[in-house]
């Protein structure tokens, strides 16, 4: 999937950000605050964007009413699962994209693999405090604890700092 264009972009975020259906004329008009676009440029670059299946369409007169197939989130894990892609080591890309998190960040992504992994919070809370304590240890490193380096030695902010390649 190709991250979208610029116009592309700020189409897609003004609908996601409106949350219901919309003709052309009012994305063009609300675009217009901005810089002056042609009809028919947003005109063409909804229908791509309806080709590509990121936008469906429903008739009103007329005209269409344009509203996205997809969040905002989906798009953003789409690009990221891309972008991991990219990857012949996805553990340790995945291991440099955590060190590189901040805090709060690494909270959501304990949180969302407790979700995918069917764990109501207090389940989670309660697993990880039995693993600080020396109980069973779980499968996977506790994603906000101190960690060492995925290719060996201290963790660093930035894995390009390790020399390793």
């Amino acid at each position: 999937m190709r991250q979208f264009g610029e116009l592309e972009a700020v189409i897609m975020d003004r609908l996601w950000e409106w949350g219901r259906p919309a003709l052309v004329r009012e994305v063009v008009d609300d675009l217009h605050r901005d810089r002056p676009l042609a009809y028919t440029t947003v005109m063409t670059v909804m229908e791509n964007l309806y080709r590509k299946g990121w936008l469906r369409r429903e008739r009103d007169g007329r005209a269409w009413r344009y509203e996205p197939t997809r969040s905002r989130s989906a798009y953003t894990a789409a690009l990221m699962n891309d972008a991991l892609g990219t990857s012949v080591d996805r553990r340790t890309a995945l291991a440099h994209f955590v060190l590189q998190m901040s805090p709060h960040d690494v909270t959501l992504l304990q949180q969302a693999l407790d979700q995918a992994r069917g764990e109501t919070p207090d389940q989670a809370r309660s697993q990880a405090r039995s693993h600080q304590e020396g109980g069973p240890a779980r499968s996977h490193p506790e994603v906000g604890q101190a960690r060492s380096h995925p290719e060996g030695g201290p963790a660093r902010s930035h894995p390009e700092e390790d020399g390793s390649r």
